[in-house]
């Protein structure tokens, strides 16, 4: 019998995972046994493999989905989103409604500019660069310093404007792609946000992103 089988687990504790999780029972309960039992550690095994299950979908065509809305108490903020699986019966599934929700939601409240770092332009990229690199000379710090410091505002800015990149509302500890890559583990299907459009009262126009799709493939949530 291997160290993991021989660890009990309390039904109490599997339930509580699946609940915060969303993993089927039998997959809480196995990373249970591996984290010895304790809950933070086992959220980390699902969520690691609901990611390496994500990756291996991910050239899969996502041809089918829905169009949720969301619409911010007081009918000051709208956004609609597009979000894409591979078959209309994961589409209608309350897993994959909810997820929707969620991501409006999340738009609604966070208002980000794209849907992954793929879709940011060179010229916004060099401009946020150039800006970083100025405050970086003027604090006197040699050139490999300041590439250093660079990488990491740059990475600060893609988890400001990019979907993707962004702490879920609802729970920061995840990732919007760390999100999608649990349902996709979940629902078996790959998943993918193709886009959104974030309307507010009073601006001009409305915050418009799209994921950039190759040919013949859908760009997926990784």
């Amino acid at each position: 019998m291997s160290t993991t089988e021989a660890v009990k687990i309390d039904a109490k504790l599997v339930k509580e995972l699946r609940e915060k999780s969303g993993a089927p029972m039998g997959d809480c309960l196995k990373a249970l046994q591996e984290a010895k039992g304790d809950m933070e550690d086992a959220f980390v095994v699902l969520r690691k493999r609901g990611v390496a299950s994500a990756a291996k979908k991910a050239s899969r065509s996502t041809n089918e989905g829905a169009v949720g809305t969301y619409i911010h108490a007081g009918g000051k903020i709208g956004v609609l989103l597009e979000l894409n699986c591979e078959s209309d019966f994961v589409a209608r599934t309350d897993d994959f409604q909810n997820l929707l929700k969620d991501i409006a939601m999340h738009i609604a409240a966070v208002d980000p500019k794209y849907v992954g770092k793929d879709e940011v332009t060179e010229a916004d990229i060099e401009k946020e660069k150039e800006v970083y690199r100025a405050q970086a000379a003027a604090s006197g710090k040699p050139a490999n310093i300041i590439e250093k410091m660079l990488e990491g505002k740059m990475s600060k800015y893609y988890e400001e404007v990019c979907l993707l990149e962004q702490p879920f509302i609802k729970e920061a500890s995840l990732t919007i792609a760390q999100l999608i890559a649990q349902k996709v583990a979940k629902l078996g299907e790959n998943i993918s946000v193709r886009r959104f459009a974030r309307f507010k009262i009073g601006e001009a126009t409305a915050t418009v992103a799209q994921a950039i799709i190759a040919p013949a493939t859908e760009e997926a949530a990784s």
